[in-house]
Protein backbone atom coordinates (compact mmCIF):
# COMPACT_ATOMS: atom_id res chain seq x y z
CA UNK A 1 0.00 0.00 0.00
CA UNK A 2 1.39 3.35 -1.29
CA UNK A 3 0.64 6.51 1.23
CA UNK A 4 0.32 9.66 -0.70
CA UNK A 5 1.26 12.41 1.37
CA UNK A 6 0.76 16.26 0.57
CA UNK A 7 3.68 17.49 1.76
CA UNK A 8 5.80 15.91 -1.35
CA UNK A 9 3.27 17.77 -3.42
CA UNK A 10 4.02 20.77 -1.62
CA UNK A 11 7.15 20.93 -1.83
CA UNK A 12 7.47 20.33 -5.29
CA UNK A 13 4.79 23.14 -6.26
CA UNK A 14 6.29 25.50 -4.20
CA UNK A 15 9.49 25.41 -6.44
CA UNK A 16 7.79 26.49 -9.21
CA UNK A 17 6.15 29.57 -7.49
CA UNK A 18 9.34 30.67 -6.04
CA UNK A 19 10.44 31.10 -9.76
CA UNK A 20 7.06 32.81 -10.52
CA UNK A 21 7.33 35.36 -7.79
CA UNK A 22 10.71 36.14 -8.18
CA UNK A 23 9.79 36.56 -11.83
CA UNK A 24 6.52 39.07 -10.97
CA UNK A 25 8.82 40.70 -8.48
CA UNK A 26 11.80 41.97 -11.52
CA UNK A 27 8.35 43.53 -13.17
CA UNK A 28 7.21 44.85 -9.82
CA UNK A 29 4.85 42.84 -9.01
CA UNK A 30 4.47 40.66 -5.36
CA UNK A 31 1.47 38.18 -5.25
CA UNK A 32 -0.83 39.25 -2.59
CA UNK A 33 -3.73 37.25 -0.68
CA UNK A 34 -6.39 38.96 1.37
CA UNK A 35 -7.88 37.00 4.15
CA UNK A 36 -11.20 37.80 4.75
CA UNK A 37 -12.13 36.76 8.55
CA UNK A 38 -15.11 37.49 10.23
CA UNK A 39 -14.48 36.18 14.24
CA UNK A 40 -12.14 34.38 15.57
CA UNK A 41 -13.19 30.78 14.60
CA UNK A 42 -10.88 27.99 15.38
CA UNK A 43 -10.57 26.58 12.25
CA UNK A 44 -10.17 30.09 10.22
CA UNK A 45 -7.13 30.91 12.47
CA UNK A 46 -5.53 27.27 11.86
CA UNK A 47 -6.65 27.54 7.97
CA UNK A 48 -4.93 31.31 7.94
CA UNK A 49 -1.85 30.42 9.83
CA UNK A 50 -1.26 27.49 7.32
CA UNK A 51 -1.88 30.33 4.81
CA UNK A 52 0.80 32.24 5.96
CA UNK A 53 3.02 30.07 5.92
CA UNK A 54 3.07 28.94 2.49
CA UNK A 55 3.10 32.37 1.06
CA UNK A 56 5.88 33.77 3.42
CA UNK A 57 7.75 30.22 1.75
CA UNK A 58 7.39 32.28 -1.72
CA UNK A 59 8.06 35.44 -0.66
CA UNK A 60 4.17 36.17 -1.38
CA UNK A 61 2.62 38.79 0.84
CA UNK A 62 -1.05 37.92 2.85
CA UNK A 63 -2.91 40.86 4.53
CA UNK A 64 -5.72 39.64 7.42
CA UNK A 65 -8.34 41.81 7.41
CA UNK A 66 -10.35 40.64 10.86
CA UNK A 67 -13.89 41.75 11.24
CA UNK A 68 -16.44 41.28 14.43
CA UNK A 69 -19.43 38.71 14.23
CA UNK A 70 -21.60 41.94 14.84
CA UNK A 71 -20.51 43.89 11.25
CA UNK A 72 -23.42 44.88 9.33
CA UNK A 73 -23.80 43.59 5.79
CA UNK A 74 -23.29 47.18 4.50
CA UNK A 75 -20.15 47.77 6.21
CA UNK A 76 -18.98 44.38 5.35
CA UNK A 77 -19.54 45.38 1.54
CA UNK A 78 -17.19 48.15 1.59
CA UNK A 79 -14.64 45.70 2.93
CA UNK A 80 -15.07 43.24 -0.59
CA UNK A 81 -15.14 46.73 -2.61
CA UNK A 82 -12.41 48.07 -1.54
CA UNK A 83 -10.28 44.84 -1.97
CA UNK A 84 -11.77 44.58 -5.06
CA UNK A 85 -10.18 47.79 -6.57
CA UNK A 86 -7.19 47.69 -4.96
CA UNK A 87 -4.86 47.24 -7.51
CA UNK A 88 -2.12 45.73 -5.03
CA UNK A 89 -4.61 42.86 -3.91
CA UNK A 90 -4.40 39.58 -6.00
CA UNK A 91 -6.64 37.19 -4.62
CA UNK A 92 -9.68 37.90 -1.96
CA UNK A 93 -10.58 34.39 0.45
CA UNK A 94 -13.38 34.86 2.53
CA UNK A 95 -14.01 32.62 5.79
CA UNK A 96 -17.26 30.68 5.62
CA UNK A 97 -19.73 30.24 7.15
CA UNK A 98 -20.33 34.11 7.73
CA UNK A 99 -23.01 35.57 10.57
CA UNK A 100 -26.37 35.41 10.27
CA UNK A 101 -26.99 38.59 8.99
CA UNK A 102 -24.50 38.43 5.62
CA UNK A 103 -25.52 37.24 3.07
CA UNK A 104 -23.43 34.36 1.42
CA UNK A 105 -25.39 35.18 -1.83
CA UNK A 106 -24.68 38.65 -1.89
CA UNK A 107 -20.72 38.08 -1.52
CA UNK A 108 -21.03 35.66 -4.54
CA UNK A 109 -22.19 38.21 -6.75
CA UNK A 110 -20.40 41.10 -5.13
CA UNK A 111 -16.70 39.25 -4.90
CA UNK A 112 -14.51 40.07 -7.88
CA UNK A 113 -14.31 36.98 -10.21
CA UNK A 114 -10.57 37.66 -11.34
CA UNK A 115 -9.42 37.87 -7.54
CA UNK A 116 -11.90 35.00 -6.25
CA UNK A 117 -8.90 32.58 -5.57
CA UNK A 118 -11.36 30.05 -3.77
CA UNK A 119 -13.62 29.81 -6.50
CA UNK A 120 -16.81 30.50 -4.70
CA UNK A 121 -18.65 33.33 -7.02
CA UNK A 122 -21.39 32.19 -9.74
CA UNK A 123 -18.92 33.05 -12.47
CA UNK A 124 -15.89 30.66 -11.11
CA UNK A 125 -18.60 28.22 -11.00
CA UNK A 126 -19.91 28.63 -14.36
CA UNK A 127 -16.82 28.45 -15.86
CA UNK A 128 -15.50 25.28 -13.85
CA UNK A 129 -18.71 23.52 -15.17
CA UNK A 130 -18.19 24.50 -18.27
CA UNK A 131 -14.67 23.81 -18.48
CA UNK A 132 -12.42 27.08 -19.10
CA UNK A 133 -9.36 27.30 -17.60
CA UNK A 134 -9.96 30.66 -16.63
CA UNK A 135 -12.03 29.53 -13.92
CA UNK A 136 -10.25 29.32 -10.34
CA UNK A 137 -12.07 25.94 -8.56
CA UNK A 138 -12.54 25.53 -5.37
CA UNK A 139 -9.05 25.16 -3.57
CA UNK A 140 -10.08 21.49 -1.85
CA UNK A 141 -11.21 20.35 -5.05
CA UNK A 142 -8.02 21.33 -7.12
CA UNK A 143 -6.07 20.05 -4.44
CA UNK A 144 -7.19 16.52 -5.20
CA UNK A 145 -6.32 17.35 -8.62
CA UNK A 146 -2.65 18.48 -7.74
CA UNK A 147 -2.18 15.28 -5.92
CA UNK A 148 -3.28 12.77 -8.34
CA UNK A 149 -1.24 14.56 -10.76
CA UNK A 150 1.74 14.70 -8.92
CA UNK A 151 1.71 10.79 -7.98
CA UNK A 152 1.18 10.13 -11.97
CA UNK A 153 -2.45 8.69 -11.73
CA UNK A 154 -3.65 8.55 -15.09
CA UNK A 155 -7.32 9.94 -14.78
CA UNK A 156 -8.15 9.01 -18.88
CA UNK A 157 -10.92 6.55 -19.33
CA UNK A 158 -10.85 5.41 -15.74
CA UNK A 159 -14.08 4.90 -13.59
CA UNK A 160 -14.12 7.62 -10.71
CA UNK A 161 -16.28 7.91 -7.92
CA UNK A 162 -16.89 10.77 -6.04
CA UNK A 163 -18.52 10.70 -2.56
CA UNK A 164 -20.34 14.09 -1.82
CA UNK A 165 -22.12 16.40 -3.88
CA UNK A 166 -21.47 19.54 -2.36
CA UNK A 167 -20.34 23.09 -4.58
CA UNK A 168 -17.44 23.28 -2.25
CA UNK A 169 -15.78 19.76 -3.55
CA UNK A 170 -18.08 17.09 -4.72
CA UNK A 171 -19.70 18.79 -7.44
CA UNK A 172 -16.81 20.97 -9.32
CA UNK A 173 -14.22 18.22 -8.13
CA UNK A 174 -16.47 16.09 -10.67
CA UNK A 175 -16.20 18.93 -13.43
CA UNK A 176 -12.26 18.89 -13.08
CA UNK A 177 -12.12 15.28 -13.54
CA UNK A 178 -14.47 14.59 -16.50
CA UNK A 179 -11.89 17.88 -18.39
CA UNK A 180 -9.09 15.05 -17.69
CA UNK A 181 -11.25 12.11 -19.29
CA UNK A 182 -12.37 10.31 -16.39
CA UNK A 183 -15.89 8.66 -16.60
CA UNK A 184 -17.37 10.26 -13.36
CA UNK A 185 -20.24 8.64 -10.99
CA UNK A 186 -21.58 11.48 -7.81
CA UNK A 187 -22.68 9.23 -5.03
CA UNK A 188 -24.74 10.99 -1.92
CA UNK A 189 -26.95 10.31 0.75
CA UNK A 190 -29.95 8.91 -1.48
CA UNK A 191 -27.31 6.50 -3.63
CA UNK A 192 -28.52 3.05 -3.50
CA UNK A 193 -26.13 0.61 -2.30
CA UNK A 194 -23.04 3.18 -2.11
CA UNK A 195 -21.19 0.80 -0.95
CA UNK A 196 -21.12 -1.40 -4.31
CA UNK A 197 -21.11 1.70 -5.93
CA UNK A 198 -18.36 2.42 -4.50
CA UNK A 199 -16.29 -0.94 -4.74
CA UNK A 200 -16.32 -0.26 -8.88
CA UNK A 201 -14.64 2.39 -8.84
CA UNK A 202 -10.67 2.79 -10.36
CA UNK A 203 -10.19 5.88 -7.71
CA UNK A 204 -12.75 6.35 -4.76
CA UNK A 205 -12.78 10.11 -3.79
CA UNK A 206 -14.77 10.49 0.08
CA UNK A 207 -15.81 14.40 0.60
CA UNK A 208 -19.02 13.76 1.87
CA UNK A 209 -18.19 15.32 5.67
CA UNK A 210 -19.34 11.94 7.45
CA UNK A 211 -16.45 10.69 9.59
CA UNK A 212 -15.11 6.90 8.63
CA UNK A 213 -18.05 6.25 6.63
CA UNK A 214 -15.55 4.43 3.74
CA UNK A 215 -15.19 0.77 5.37
CA UNK A 216 -12.91 -1.80 3.72
CA UNK A 217 -16.22 -3.46 1.63
CA UNK A 218 -16.31 0.16 -0.11
CA UNK A 219 -12.87 -0.66 -1.88
CA UNK A 220 -10.65 -3.42 -3.45
CA UNK A 221 -7.21 -4.09 -3.99
CA UNK A 222 -5.94 -2.21 -6.63
CA UNK A 223 -8.07 1.32 -6.13
CA UNK A 224 -6.62 4.36 -5.54
CA UNK A 225 -8.39 6.03 -2.05
CA UNK A 226 -8.67 10.16 -2.10
CA UNK A 227 -9.79 11.24 1.74
CA UNK A 228 -10.68 14.86 1.55
CA UNK A 229 -12.97 14.37 4.44
CA UNK A 230 -12.21 16.74 7.86
CA UNK A 231 -14.05 15.61 10.78
CA UNK A 232 -13.18 15.51 14.73
CA UNK A 233 -14.12 12.34 17.10
CA UNK A 234 -13.62 12.40 20.42
CA UNK A 235 -10.73 15.83 19.90
CA UNK A 236 -8.83 13.44 17.03
CA UNK A 237 -9.14 14.39 13.76
CA UNK A 238 -9.96 11.79 11.36
CA UNK A 239 -11.18 11.69 7.29
CA UNK A 240 -14.75 10.65 5.38
CA UNK A 241 -12.49 6.91 5.53
CA UNK A 242 -11.95 4.73 7.96
CA UNK A 243 -8.13 4.44 7.19
CA UNK A 244 -7.01 1.25 9.51
CA UNK A 245 -10.03 -0.90 8.37
CA UNK A 246 -9.00 0.74 4.46
CA UNK A 247 -5.47 0.72 3.88
CA UNK A 248 -4.17 -2.15 4.18
CA UNK A 249 -6.94 -3.72 0.93
CA UNK A 250 -6.14 -1.07 -1.53
CA UNK A 251 -3.49 0.35 -3.28
CA UNK A 252 -2.60 3.76 -2.39
CA UNK A 253 -4.23 5.94 0.18
CA UNK A 254 -4.06 9.77 1.33
CA UNK A 255 -4.07 9.94 5.06
CA UNK A 256 -5.79 12.66 7.38
CA UNK A 257 -4.15 14.50 8.65
CA UNK A 258 -0.84 15.30 6.22
CA UNK A 259 -3.39 14.38 2.76
CA UNK A 260 -5.47 16.23 0.75
CA UNK A 261 -5.89 19.52 3.67
CA UNK A 262 -2.06 19.93 3.29
CA UNK A 263 -1.83 21.03 -0.74
CA UNK A 264 -5.15 23.01 -0.06
CA UNK A 265 -3.55 26.49 0.78
CA UNK A 266 -0.68 25.71 -2.04
CA UNK A 267 -3.58 25.98 -4.35
CA UNK A 268 -4.64 29.09 -2.72
CA UNK A 269 -0.89 30.55 -3.51
CA UNK A 270 -1.31 28.84 -7.46
CA UNK A 271 -4.34 30.87 -7.45
CA UNK A 272 -2.96 34.32 -6.61
CA UNK A 273 -0.07 33.88 -8.15
CA UNK A 274 -1.72 33.19 -11.44
CA UNK A 275 -4.02 36.26 -10.97
CA UNK A 276 -1.31 38.45 -10.51
CA UNK A 277 0.47 36.99 -13.53
CA UNK A 278 -2.88 37.87 -15.43
CA UNK A 279 -2.84 41.48 -13.46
Amino acid sequence: MAEYRGMPVVKAMAEKFKEQVAGLKEKGIIPKLAIVRVGEREDDIAYEKGALKRFAGVDALVEVIALPTTISQDEFDKVIIRLNEDKEIHGILVFRPLPKQLSDERLKELINPLKDVDGISMINSAKVFAGEKSGFAPCTAQAVVEILDFYGIELTGKRVVVVGRSLVVGRPLSMLLLKKNATVTICHTRTKDIAAECSRADILIACAGSARMIKKEYTHPGQTVIDVGINFVDGVMCGDVDYEAVAESVAAITPVPGGVGTVTTSVLLKHTIESAILG
